[in-house]
């Protein structure tokens, strides 16, 4: 049977020149198209309606080179392993092994901080990333309530997670109580000045649930032209989520 033939679903995924491409369902859309979702490494095929997603599937096909290419502009894995120093809120921090429980040494003297953890490999890299999300927490937290009480909003539940497709979110509270907002761990691989924003940008949908000019207005007034830091995310972000892959 040929790829127009075959059955496809909003969702589905296939394998094409090494790369993972995910059918899209796009209302708007006035065409089948194909572009790289740098965050999630991974190729999109968008149809216009369900009916043209074995058209989708078999153009993603028919573009196996431009697929090959794109997936080349990738910035490779990078692991995490002992030696290897990352920029956490724009300072450097030293990834070393230990024989004890992982933990965070703070700079001292003429030392950089570290993160000290045990195990190899994935086992190491979860004990290093189990720590940058605690860091994560920490940080972002005190930025939330820092930006929530400049709004004079409830301050929210603060959690940490590792979204592929977003930098954060914020789901307000019922009848003006306490919302709740999520941010990806590593927003602590980015500058502070950016991470900054994004709570800055969250702590805003706590007012205003849309991004019209109310919305921006509010972040303006929390940290200025906001579009430098929105240019960061969109130039790096994927050499982001490389981290500890």
């Amino acid at each position: 049977m040929s790829l127009f033939g075959c059955a496809f679903a909003d969702g589905d995924r296939l394998e094409v020149a090494g790369a993972v491409v995910r059918l899209k369902i796009h209302s708007r859309a006035r065409r089948v198209s194909l572009r790289l979702d740098r965050t999630r490494r991974e190729i999109v095929a968008t149809a216009p309606s369900a009916r043209r997603l074995g058209e989708a599937a078999a153009f993603a096909r028919d573009r196996a080179s431009w697929i090959a290419e794109r997936l080349a502009e990738l910035p490779e894995a990078a692991p995490l392993h002992p030696g290897l120093t990352l920029e956490v809120f724009g300072e450097p921090v030293r990834l070393e092994a230990t024989s004890g429980r992982a933990s965070w040494i703070e700079a001292a003297d003429d030392q950089c901080a570290r993160i000290c953890a045990m195990g190899e490999g994935e086992g190491y890299a979860r004990a290093v990333i189990l720590i940058l999300r605690k860091r994560a927490l920490a940080v972002l937290g005190e930025r939330t309530a820092h930006y929530a009480g400049h709004l004079g909003a409830p301050m929210p539940k603060v959690a940490i997670m590792d979204a592929k497709g977003r930098w954060g979110s914020c789901r307000p509270g019922p009848r003006g109580g306490p919302g709740s907002i999520r941010y990806s761990w590593r927003l602590a691989l980015a500058p502070f000045a950016v991470a900054d924003y994004v709570a800055a940008h969250e702590c805003a949908h706590l007012l205003e649930l849309n991004h019209g000019p109310q919305f921006w207005a509010h972040v303006k007034a929390l940290v200025g032209d906001e579009r430098r830091h929105r240019a960061w995310l969109r130039a790096e972000g994927a050499r982001l989520h490389a981290f500890g892959r």
